[in-house]
């Protein structure tokens, strides 16, 4: 049996009513870097990328649910992203908004929900991500999650007038 839900949080579709998360989240420079946005979002782009937000992974290519407390607390996102049908794998992003709620286990559960869902669910044999080299706490919750490190990007992306490296991590279901 497909369970997007886990023990202390689910993972569920964008709604109408997460504009002014999606708006705090997207417009929040403290996390552009691991989004790599440049510029600020309106909410009146985003209220389209909702209407839209219904749309089969499979037409679209993404799929982005909200990680929700079972009091219906919206905590976080997790992403789907660059989904190739043909060589049957994905991109994979997550954020937990709030610092108060990182190191909780959320993105854990979050990110083994959605491991399960697109192994079983979607038929895909690899999911991959990309985590900046200083992302310590990513490469942890990624790793823990049986993601192996394969590469790294030198110089990859420029922050703040500098630029820093890249890890590629892989996934592949055996």
């Amino acid at each position: 049996m497909i369970t997007l839900k886990g023990e202390h949080i689910y993972l569920r579709a964008l709604e109408p009513e997460d504009l002014e998360f999606i708006h705090s989240i997207e417009n929040d420079e403290n996390v552009w870097e691991i989004s790599n946005t440049q510029t600020p979002y309106s909410k009146f782009l985003l209220k389209q990328y909702l209407e839209n937000a219904h749309k089969d992974v499979f037409e679209v290519k993404q799929l982005r649910l909200v990680i929700s407390s079972y009091d219906n607390n919206a905590l976080g996102m997790i992403d789907l992203f660059d989904f190739d049908f043909k060589n049957s794998k994905a991109g994979v992003g997550i954020l937990v908004k709030e610092t108060g709620d990182r190191l909780k286990g959320y993105g854990k559960e979050a990110l083994k929900l959605l491991t399960g869902y697109c192994f079983t669910h979607l038929g895909l044999h690899q999911l991959y991500c990309n985590i900046s080299e200083d992302n310590k706490a990513s490469i942890k919750l990624f790793t823990n999650q049986g993601f192996e490190k394969i590469g790294l990007k030198k110089d990859w992306n420029k922050v703040n007038g500098s630029f820093k490296n890249e890890y590629m991590f892989q996934l592949i279901n055996q």
